[in-house]
């Protein structure tokens, strides 16, 4: 693999903010623990910049400090992966891996990397420049944009949990709707997204998930949308642009989550329930505001000092 080599004035371009001192080459990243000749860091704190500057590393990312290797920015963390995603992402596999099975009626757009046994059934439709990941499934009837990520063993595209209930016992409702995914999703390892029952289940631009996610058909979740690992959501909810849902959080079918809302870790979301306010941030099951639930807490640990 070639060896990538970014000015420093390069990176003070992509950043919007001055340089001074050589314009030295930067040619990885990694944690200032680490860093020797051509490494690239940041510092967030006081500490973190002294270790930085006593180090080898080529520059540092850092609010302040008067070294000439520093590149001053408001946020170290951010600019820090500004400059990966720019120059050193390198998660690609190069290429079609020999063992991809590619359905010759799917069309694949400029640039996909695929990885060993990826399987892309019949009518799947990917953007330019997707990764799809080893032993990933995506099923007919998706749709992807520029630039999504599936990480390994995810399956899109697979039947929704829908059954009407008979005298003679339970029968599979048609799954024959369609998932899109939109540009600049990723979607981690082992999750899993439906398509919908007869219409669309859609995840919007940037949204990021998490490992283990499981989402259910008919689901409409909306843009830069960050969910974590474990979170279950079932059919026909809505989770609007910007939300967050932390690990383990459980929404059942026909929930909204307005834009912005955060739902706490483990929070559960009942049937029909609506959650709203940009940046309100809900916790406990049923999920309440923080605010109540832990007013909650407090009086229940009254009455544990009690008893």
């Amino acid at each position: 693999m070639a060896v990538v080599s970014v000015r420093k004035s390069q990176i003070a371009a992509l950043l919007g903010v001055d340089w001074r001192g050589e314009d030295v080459a930067v040619e990885r990243v990694c944690r200032i623990e680490d860093a020797g000749s051509g490494a690239l860091v940041f510092a967030t704190d006081e500490k973190a910049l002294a270790e930085a500057v006593a180090s080898r590393a080529a520059l540092i990312l850092s609010k302040t400090g008067a070294d000439e290797r520093i590149l001053l920015v408001k946020e170290p963390r951010t600019a820090f992966a500004l400059v990966y995603a720019r120059w050193f992402d390198r998660r690609g596999m190069a290429g079609w891996d020999a063992n991809a099975c590619v359905d010759e009626r799917s069309t694949i757009g400029p640039g996909c990397e695929l990885g060993a046994y990826a399987h892309i059934g019949a009518g799947v439709l990917l953007g330019e420049r997707c990764v799809i990941g080893p032993r990933v499934m995506i099923l007919p009837g998706t749709t992807l944009g520029a630039r999504v990520r599936v990480q390994a063993g995810a399956v899109l595209g697979s039947d929704g949990f829908g059954y009407v209930r008979t005298l003679s016992g339970y029968v599979g409702f048609p799954q024959i709707g369609t998932l899109v995914i939109e540009d600049d999703v990723e979607i981690g390892a082992n999750t899993t997204i439906d398509r919908g029952a007869l219409g669309e289940t859609r995840i919007g631009r940037g949204t990021k998930i998490d490992n283990l996610v499981h989402i259910g058909h008919n689901c409409r979740i909306g843009e830069d949308v960050m969910i974590a690992a474990q979170v279950g959501i079932a059919g026909s909810t809505e989770v609007g642009d910007g939300a967050i849902l932390a690990g383990q959080v459980g929404l059942a079918e026909k929930v909204v989550i307005g834009p912005g809302v955060i739902v706490g870790a483990q929070g559960g979301v009942p049937t029909g329930k609506k959650l709203s306010g940009p940046g309100a941030v809900f916790w406990g099951t049923p999920a309440r505001p923080i605010r109540d639930y832990l007013k909650d807490l407090a009086a229940l640990a009254r009455i544990r000092r009690r008893d």
